[in-house]
């Protein structure tokens, strides 16, 4: 039986690929890399341990221990927390890895995370090889059919999102009347809704979309009940996520609450 290792953040992706993989024949090893990491995993993988993402040499080694080398990296893991000062010791490995770094850009930051796997024969693989049917097609996905303007606002966020992502700095923009309300930088997605959906004062539309450059490797983008709870707190009445490179996860679930909120859920290209 093939062996991969599964790197997890919060949220419940990392879950949703560890069954896909062991539904598959594969025989996953996890690592939790953050607190709030689905506690399901320790269930649904051939091993789990929790390791701070700080401690590079230390996930290494459990990996190797375990026979991997092939990995692959779901859930959500911020950058807030390198400034944060909490649940964060990095290793000498790690330490070595940030002084090299020209910037702290997404992309910059876990290239060079993947690069230092690739040093011990570990391979970093497509975040969506396991999971591509979490990732919607064109249409509308709630019962409520987005209106003429939130149809309007969802193709100006998409554009707002995307350039955002050209720059690498965020995939998230929340926009009302054509007017940007916020856009995602460290804070991650569910602290721009709720940002952007005060300001807004009701009725934001969330456009939630790929990298133009999207490296599947790692930071697909994903919406699930989290982004639909930050949504419903600020009143946002519209979500547009991008057809076949976002991933959905809970898709029942998520659109069971759309429904009830009277929020419209459209798939777009």
């Amino acid at each position: 039986m093939e062996k991969i290792g599964l790197l997890a953040g919060v949220g419940r992706l990392p879950v949703e690929c560890a069954m896909a993989a062991k539904a598959m024949g594969y025989e996953v090893y996890c690592v939790g890399l953050v607190p709030g990491v689905d506690e399901e995993l320790k269930s649904c993988t051939a091993g789990y341990k929790d390791i701070n993402v700080a401690q590079l040499q230390a996930i290494i080694d459990y990996l190797k221990e375990n026979g991997v080398q092939k990995v692959t990296m779901i859930g959500k893991v911020t950058k807030e927390i390198l400034y944060s000062g909490q649940h964060v010791q990095p290793d000498l490995r790690m330490l070595s890895l940030i002084f090299t770094l020209p910037d702290r850009k997404d992309d910059t930051l876990m290239l060079a995370f993947i690069k230092e796997l690739a040093k011990d024969n570990l391979e970093a693989f497509d975040q969506t090889a396991l999971i591509k049917s979490l990732m919607p097609e064109v249409g509308v996905l709630t019962k409520r059919q987005p209106t003429d303007e939130e149809i309007k606002d969802m193709k100006f966020g998409m554009e707002m999102a995307r350039e955002i992502g050209r720059l690498d700095v965020g995939q998230t923009a929340v926009v009302k009347q054509l007017g940007v309300m916020a856009l995602e930088a460290i804070e991650g997605t569910d602290a721009c809704i709720r940002r952007g959906g005060e300001l807004a004062r009701g009725g934001a539309v969330v456009a939630k979309v790929a990298k133009p450059n999207q490296d599947l490797r790692f930071d697909v983008p994903a919406v699930g009940t989290t982004t639909l709870e930050s949504m419903i707190s600020v009143g946002a009445k519209a979500l547009v996520i991008e057809a076949g490179r976002t991933l959905l996860v809970d898709r029942a679930k998520v659109i069971e609450m759309a429904d009830a909120n009277d929020i419209a859920i459209a798939v777009m290209e």
